[in-house]
């Protein structure tokens, strides 16, 4: 029997799932749920009551926990649930919980209340209708154990389930209670129904939280303030341990809350803080999005709904600052230093009266000047970004301005209007266009704002646009405008008269997705996609004009919406690392300053309270602290940021004024913007790059071909380029004929004739593969000499499909040169292809194409044939095809088809045959890949298992009895052998790159060429000649059908190995029946209502069959110069390297195997989230990684998986758990946002990483900006990424010598100044604090205040100035040729707190040596002796000696690249201070040093004349600097460094050459056009040199008086012993003929004329050595 009704107020978040429960009296009235579960016995349960004020929160866990001990446990209970009140319920719902947990408030309400949504009488159970304003139907039966029930469980909360599902379809009353009553017996069976519909929502239910507490009771219950409780009829004991347990949980889960919740707050405090500083403002969303009419002759200013305010304006700022927000911002920055923050502390200290020693303003001042000048410099960097800001803002455009008679200044220079002379296009700014204005675009002219296409003049009202800046792709756009809109918008006329509405969505970051509709004279809405709408950023192309209507405006636009808007202040991550150092300083400021308070204490009682001429002279203990506080302050000099700015200033001049990173054919240098992070150049782990632009080169050249079999390379542009190329030298060092080994084993080894200097990038791939491509040179005069051959016919017909089978428009300019609009650049690559092998596609009509062919050579007259154009198939993404049906001059039909491989291969008429073979060329080509990794992983195992790491694992170090220069015999011959087979080893990748792949892994004959020699690649033209026909091509194989198709296969794999954009050629004859059949088919689906372009696709599938193979071609993506160069080099620097770009995978792919990114034997991974399986393959791949059996992987990710990816936050985290293991990565259809985001979460996950980002486009601005250093290509995009960048370059190559020269040079120049400083200032205040001991702790200083203040500024500064702007440890070319060195930056092994300390330790074992010798050798002398108790003695020694010791270690010992500047400054330094003392000795006014330092004249007359002053300064010093050699040679001895062995390797001169070698192409440009010359010109300038120089003597040695009695048939030979060493060419310079002698003799009798000739000769010869003081 049903139990009485009661009633339950759930008070809730609408917002939050719920979960409740009914129980029974017994379990015989319990309905089963499930019926596999056996039922239990009732246990006795209430529910923990709370007010309403105070939910009750869920401790998720502890209730699981329980629900898994008593999992066998099903009891139910049941309660009915009383309506409320009105009053209650208007209460509820005004009530918002604090917390995510669910509220039980059991208040008894007015039984008498109603509600519409149940029964007048509340006191019988109701209908078992599941309305959501009704009853609903009972949870699952749970203890209050099984609350938290473990996911294994989730049948039991199918009616948990019902319960959330009826709650979110009554969200529009959140206030109303879910109400629980009484069911009957009949509704189980309509749970059972519900639990389908709500399984969706099981992921859900387990995030839902609830309490139930139990208690042991009474049967009776009663609650005099409102509450109800409900009894079982039976009790248990163990309820009490349960409650002991819960309710201290409770308590700390309530606590932790509270402190969530405080937290919680607090950041919403300070993100509204942020918000405020930034200008950030939270705009709600439009209702129904944004509305605009078409109306040119409106006057009034729109107004954003979502504001209340007009749109925002076309303006845009990449600046970072505001006039009112750079003061707060940087003065944050400034003060975020450590340094900053404790000088201001200092200063504050100092300006107390009385505690001060040192002055009241000589930290505050300097700290202002240096904060100032710091400010000003980020100002004036902001500023420069504000101009360039400014310049794109002030570009003008053409707007439609009816009736206002302004004359255009438009682009196109004329007025527009076509009917009225009223209506004019004004030119006006960017920054002056407003939503609604209708804009007129040219032919490339950047779009200046987001806009809906009205019209557009190019065919069928299309618009070609380039979007290169917003996604990357290289392929044009067509954007075109909707039918209706572009009706009765062709005139200005027109679109002043028409009514157009638009509704656009409201301003997002989407850049692929656009929704929005447009009605036209309130007819029918036609929606609005991406494809009518024009973004800026793009730019017109092919498209001589088109109209549009602004819809967004400025910072709201795609584009800047991607953009970062408030980028982070770039700081360098060595600050971070000064800063622990000048917090550990600060510590033993500290401490000393308490030791020396501590001391001052046990002297006051030993000395002081003796003392009577002390009596009242005690000082307290907390002024002596702070007075010791404030006179070692300076041990952290205020000067270390000062001289620092000073430093990084002349390393970014420096930079600037290195002309091998000078672009001679863009005219640009590199430009440093910042200076701030010239340090993290050397530190980068990861570079982020951009593809179009910044390793391609924007443009696309059809570069392979593969007919009937046979390969061919067409090197058209290449020898363009090598003949503006021209033959220019490169670097010879070593001409190794002797040792029998060819020049021209390396490239850079080798003085290249044109063509072979333009193919070199091409030698390394074709060397992989045993075919030999041959030119299609000799393809054309092949066809020429026998045009009727199988071969000739099928080369004929192949380039005709090329012609063809495209949609380009040609175009002939004034000088009858053919151009071409094309949509994508692979078709203009192909078109121009055909037209350089003698196919011209002359012109194009809607249904005709005109070829022009060259039959008998470009000599002889052309002809043109005109074929039909039937029909075009477009291409599309699901298709992977195009296929063109023409009408040929013989009248017949032919079908050609052009796509992917993979897809066409399935339509030819032996597809099984291809099937076959594709699968056996795989099979091969997988072979060859596992042989390459296991060859890679072999030689990985090898390094590691080796005790040393780094280069020396491969080079053995030379021994340190022959650490020299001049050493020579075997074991430097070895050395050297060692080396230049370990440098050629890593430049080829271990012999891979280079190597000519087995035979095993290629068919037996891939190609017609197998086995010939490379093609004699001369000037002279065609190496191919009558007899060598046969050799060209095997006219026999060609008519074999299958041997055709394997090579044809086969070399589809080695283009796409090579990283070229592979497609596949077929062709198809059909007879009138077929086609006339097909046609009508097509017609009908062209026509269609109904799923056109599905229909489309399946009719034109139909006639894709049977189809022949034509042949294959490979278009390459050309890179810029140098980057499969130097992307090996920053591999071998342990740099990663990310691939971001917007382009589609394919392409992405593609340039990732031509710049070596990926490689041959490579582990591929793509992640896609349309396959399902993105989490599997994370995991296997990182298990893989993880247990060492991949040899190199790279991932491929898409935008839309990485968007799944980055909404699961445990595939994120596994994601880049992988990122982090693998080589590299590439992400295509990534959008701006993406970018930064993956450049923000490595930065931020990977510990003491530096990330550096490079692009050229503005869609690479958000990842510029969000990395630790961004550079900027000044590309073919813009200036977008340049002018926003920390550093701006023209060629992605640029990077080895920015990273690995100049980047690594900065960096350990910022360490070694650094430490060099901290050094310095322990040495010298070290001897202050011993001087305290003699003092009585008093505080006195050591020296005089004047020279004291004097230290870091004149006397020691240059020493650490000229260490941070000039010292090089290893030479460029070093650094260059060996890139491991590069990671000593990477693993902070220039600077950290193991250095600090040593540094430290040396500085104090010093400064104890300069103090006690000073005084045992120089202070007791003259305190026992002179009788005068000199304290500025002792100091001016003590001084004297720390002065000569900084500048000599600094200038000496630390630079390892000596010159004279170097002896200046140690000079300067040195002799100023002397210098100083002698004005101090006549200008110095005795009460200025309070009375106890005897200037006046001290130096002069007293200290400078006396023998043991100087004796004692010479012994300190040389104390001290054989101190530092002992121990710097022990280390170097026993523990050398990468940088001490290559420093010693730099000693020999063939090493050194050996590496200008390999550094021979970053580095030509200088030697060429500068004024740095290479080891090897200057060896030979000397060698030259001295050659001369002997040749001249032995001239000048030959009897000069000759008599005429000399046999003229005995000729005199002047011969020099060195002439070898110069070459031939020197030979023919130095050596005199014998005929010249002979006629010497026989023309000149008297010595005077001979004289003369001597020095005639010597002068002719170019002995511009010879002085003439020496011809006597």
């Amino acid at each position: 029997m049903p139990r009485p009704n009661r009633s339950l107020d759930l008070n809730r978040n609408p917002d939050q799932p719920t979960m409740h429960g009914n129980q029974h009296s017994s379990p015989d009235n319990t309905p089963s749920e499930d019926t596999s579960r056996p039922p239990q016995p009732s246990r006795s349960h209430s529910l923990h009551t709370s007010t309403p004020g105070r939910p009750s929160l869920s401790p998720s866990r502890t209730l699981s926990d329980s629900g898994r001990r008593l999992s066998q446990q099903h009891v139910r209970f049941s309660t009915d649930l009383e309506l409320q009140t009105e009053d209650d319920r208007q209460t509820s719902g005004d009530r918002r919980p604090s917390s995510r947990g669910l509220s039980i408030n059991t208040s008894i309400a007015n039984t008498q209340g109603s509600s519409p949504s149940t029964s007048p009488n509340a006191g019988r159970a109701p209908p078992s209708s599941l309305s959501p304003r009704s009853a609903l139907s009972p949870t699952s039966p749970q203890s209050p154990d099984t609350v938290g029930r473990s996911r294994s469980r989730n049948r039991g909360y199918s009616l948990r389930r019902t319960i959330f599902t009826k709650t979110i379809e009554s969200q529009s009353t959140p206030s109303s209670p879910v109400e629980l009553t009484h069911i009957t017996n009949t509704e189980p069976e309509i749970v059972e129904q519900e639990e389908a519909s709500s399984a969706a929502e099981s992921s859900e239910d387990e995030k839902t939280q609830t309490i139930v507490a139990q208690k042991s009771t009474s049967q009776q219950g009663s609650s005099e303030d409102g509450l109800a409780t409900y009894y079982s009829d039976q009790t248990d004991l163990k309820e009490a341990r349960n409650l002991s347990t819960t309710l201290p949980y409770e308590g700390w889960h309530k606590r932790t809350t509270a402190m969530a919740t405080l937290k919680s707050r607090v950041e919403e405090i300070l993100e509204s803080v942020r918000k405020t500083i930034l200008r950030i403002q939270t705009i709600p969303p439009s209702k129904d999005g944004r509305h605009i009419d078409l109306d040119p002759t409106r006057t009034e200013i729109l107004i954003d709904e979502r504001t209340g305010k007009p749109y925002v304006e076309n303006w845009i700022r990449s600046s970072r600052y505001s006039l009112w927000s750079f003061f707060p911002r940087q003065f944050f920055a400034q003060f975020t230093k450590l340094a900053n923050f404790y000088f201001l502390v200092i200063a504050i200290l100092q300006m107390i009266p009385g505690l001060s020693t040192t002055g009241t303003f000589t930290t505050l001042v300097p700290l202002l000047i240096f904060v100032g000048i710091s400010m000003g410099k980020e100002g004036f960097d902001d500023w420069r970004r504000y101009r360039l800001d400014k310049e794109e803002n002030n570009r003008f455009a053409s707007v439609l301005r009816p009736g206002s008679n302004v004359l255009s200044r438009s682009i196109s220079g004329g007025s527009a209007s076509t009917s009225s002379g009223q209506q004019d296009w004004d030119s006006v700014k960017w920054s002056d266009i407003k939503v609604g204005d209708v804009i007129r675009l040219e032919r490339d002219q950047p779009i200046p704002a987001d806009m809906v296409l009205l019209h557009a003049d190019g065919p069928n009202g299309v618009a070609y646009v380039e979007t290169m800046a917003l996604d990357g792709e290289t392929n044009l756009k067509t954007k075109q405008p909707c039918q209706s809109v572009a009706k009765v918008c062709g005139t200005v006329e027109s679109v002043c008269s028409s009514s157009i509405h638009f509704a656009v969505e409201d301003p997002n970051l989407d850049l692929y997705k656009f929704d929005g509709n447009v009605t036209v004279a309130a007819g029918e809405k036609t929606p609005l996609t991406n494809n009518e709408v024009l973004y800026r950023g793009s730019v017109l192309r092919n498209t001589e004009r088109a109209t549009g209507m602004v819809i967004y405006t400025g910072e709201e636009c795609k584009i800047r919406m991607n953009a970062n808007k408030n980028p982070r202040i770039k700081m360098p991550s060595l600050q971070a690392k000064v800063n622990r150092v000048v917090l550990l300083i600060v510590f033993l400021v500290v401490i000393l300053a308490g030791a020396c308070t501590i001391a001052y204490r046990y002297w006051s009682r030993d000395v002081e309270s003796r003392a009577w001429y002390l009596e009242e002279a005690n000082v307290s203990y907390g002024p002596i602290f702070t007075s010791f506080l404030i006179m070692f302050n300076t041990m952290i000099p205020i000067s270390l940021y000062v001289s620092m700015e000073i430093v990084k200033v002349a390393q970014m001049l420096m930079l600037n004024a290195d002309i091998d990173m000078y672009d001679p054919e863009s005219d640009t240098p590199l430009e440093a913007r910042t200076s701030t992070i010239n340090e993290e150049l050397g530190q980068v782990s990861y570079i982020f790059s951009d593809k179009t632009g910044t390793l391609t080169n924007n443009s696309m050249r059809f570069r392979k071909m593969s007919v009937a079999g046979t390969a061919w390379f067409h090197d058209f542009d290449l020898v363009d380029e090598a003949a503006q190329e021209g033959d220019r030298e490169k670097l010879i060092h070593k001409k190794r004929s002797a040792k029998g080994k060819k020049a021209a084993n390396r490239q850079s080894n080798v003085s290249e004739v044109r063509r072979s200097l333009a193919i070199s990038t091409y030698e390394a791939r074709r060397e992989a593969v045993p075919a030999r491509n041959s030119r299609t040179t000799d393809l054309l005069k092949y066809i020429q000499r026998k045009p009727y051959t199988v071969f000739a016919r099928k080369a004929k017909m192949f380039i005709l499909a090329m012609a063809v089978c495209h949609t380009c428009l040609p175009e002939e300019d004034e000088f009858g040169n053919t151009t071409f609009q094309a949509a994508s650049p692979d078709e203009l690559a192909l078109v121009t292809a055909a037209h350089e092998l003698g196919y011209l596609v002359h012109d194009r009509q809607p249904n005709t194409i005109t070829i022009r062919t060259f039959p008998n050579g470009t000599e002889e007259s052309p002809v043109d044939e005109t074929y039909e154009i039937l029909d075009i198939i477009e291409f599309s993404s699901a298709r992977k095809r195009m296929s063109v049906v023409v009408r040929m001059p013989d009248r017949r039909i032919c079908l050609f088809c052009k796509g992917a491989d993979s897809v066409l291969m399935r339509l030819l008429k032996r597809a099984a045959l291809a099937q076959e073979k594709v699968n056996e060329i795989e099979r091969r080509a997988s072979k060859r890949k596992a042989a390459g990794a296991s060859e890679v992983m072999r030689r990985n195992s090898e390094y590691r298992s080796r005790k040393d790491s780094g280069v020396r694992n491969s080079l053995s170090r030379p021994s340190m009895t022959h650490r020299r220069s001049s050493v020579s015999g075997k074991n430097v011959s070895a050395l050297r052998a060692s080396i230049d087979v370990w440098l050629r080893d890593r430049e080829t990748d271990g012999g891979l790159l280079h190597r000519n792949s087995d035979a095993e892994y290629y068919s037996p004959r891939p190609s017609a060429q197998l086995g010939r020699q490379s093609t004699a690649l001369s000037d002279s033209g065609s190496s191919v000649h009558e007899d060598e026909d046969e050799d060209l091509v095997e006219e026999s194989l060609v008519v074999d059908e299958a041997a055709v198709f394997e090579r044809c296969f086969q070399h589809l794999n080695d283009f796409a190995t090579e990283g070229l954009r592979t497609l596949l050629y077929a062709h198809r004859f059909l007879d009138d029946a077929t086609y006339q059949e097909w046609k009508l088919a097509y017609q009908e689906a062209c026509t269609s209502l109904i799923d056109r372009q599905e229909r489309i696709e399946k009719i034109g599938q139909q006639i894709e069959e049977q189809l022949e193979l034509t042949g294959a071609t490979a278009i390459e993506d050309k890179l810029q110069k140098g980057v499969p160069e130097a992307i090996d080099k920053l591999r071998r620097a342990n740099i990663k390297l990310w691939m971001l770009t917007g382009d589609k995978r394919e392409t992405a792919i593609n340039v990732g195997h031509s710049c070596r990114l990926v490689k041959d034997y490579s582990t591929l991974v793509i992640l896609d989230q349309e396959m399902g399986n993105v989490e599997q393959s994370v995991a296997k791949l990182t298990t893989d990684i993880t247990n060492k059996t991949v040899a190199h992987s790279v991932v491929v990710v898409d935008g839309q998986t990485l968007s799944m990816i980055e909404s699961h936050e445990n595939l994120r985290a596994h994601f880049f758990r992988l990122t982090i293991l693998v080589d590299s990565v590439i992400c295509c259809r990534a959008s701006p946002k993406q970018k930064a985001f993956l450049v923000k979460s490595i930065r931020r996950q990977v510990k003491d990483s530096v990330t550096l980002a490079i692009g050229d486009g503005a869609n690479d601005i958000a990842m510029i900006q969000e990395a630790h250093v961004g550079i900027g290509i000044t590309g073919k995009e813009g200036l977008q990424a340049a002018r926003i960048s920390d550093y701006s370059i023209a060629q992605f190559r640029f990077l080895l010598k920015l990273l690995l020269v100049h980047g690594r040079w900065n960096y350990m120049r910022a360490c070694k100044y650094t430490l060099g400083t901290f050094w310095k200032e322990i040495l010298f205040y070290l001897t202050q604090a011993l001087y305290q001991r003699w003092n009585g702790y008093t505080g006195t200083s050591l020296y005089e205040p004047w020279s004291l203040s004097m230290f870091n500024t004149l006397f020691t500064s240059l020493a650490v100035i000229f260490l941070g702007i000039f010292t090089k440890d290893l030479s460029a070319s070093t650094l260059l040729a060996v890139p491991e060195l590069y990671t000593k930056g990477q693993r902070h092994e220039g600077f950290n707190i193991k250095l600090y300390l040593a540094w430290t330790f040396m500085g104090t074992c010093e400064a104890m040596l300069v103090y006690f010798i000073m005084y045992s050798l120089f202070g007791n002398i003259l305190f026992t002796t002179s009788g005068a108790n000199d304290i500025f003695s002792a100091g001016l020694l003590t001084y004297s000696a720390c002065v000569v010791i900084i500048n000599a270690k600094l200038q000496a010992l630390e630079v390892h690249n000596k010159t004279y500047l170097s002896l200046a400054v140690f000079i300067i330094s040195v002799g100023g201070w002397f210098c100083w003392n002698m004005i101090l000795s006549k200008q110095y006014d005795f009460n200025s040093g309070d009375g106890i330092y005897h200037v006046p004249s001290n130096f002069i007359f007293h200290s400078g004349h006396d023998l043991a002053f100087w004796v004692v300064l010479l012994v300190t010093v040389a104390a001290v600097l054989i101190f530092e050699i002992a121990v710097s040679s022990v280390r170097a001895n026993l523990f050398p460094t990468d940088v001490d062995v290559f420093q010693e390797y730099e000693k020999d001169l063939d090493i050194r050459k050996r590496f200008e070698e390999a550094a021979a192409s970053e580095l030509q440009q200088g030697w060429d056009h500068g004024k740095k010359k290479s080891s090897f010109e200057i060896a030979r300038e000397e060698a030259e040199m001295d050659a001369r120089e002997q040749q001249v003597q032995e001239l000048l040695a030959r009897p000069r008086v000759m008599n005429g009695k000399n046999d003229s048939s005995s000729p005199v030979y002047v011969e020099s012993t060195s002439v070898s060493a110069l070459g031939e060419s020197s030979r023919e310079q130095v050596a005199l003929s014998d005929a010249e002698l002979a006629n010497g003799n026989g023309q000149n009798n008297n010595a005077a004329p001979r004289r003369s000739v001597e020095i005639h000769e010597l002068f002719s010869k170019g002995f511009g050595a010879i002085r003439k003081g020496h011809l006597k």
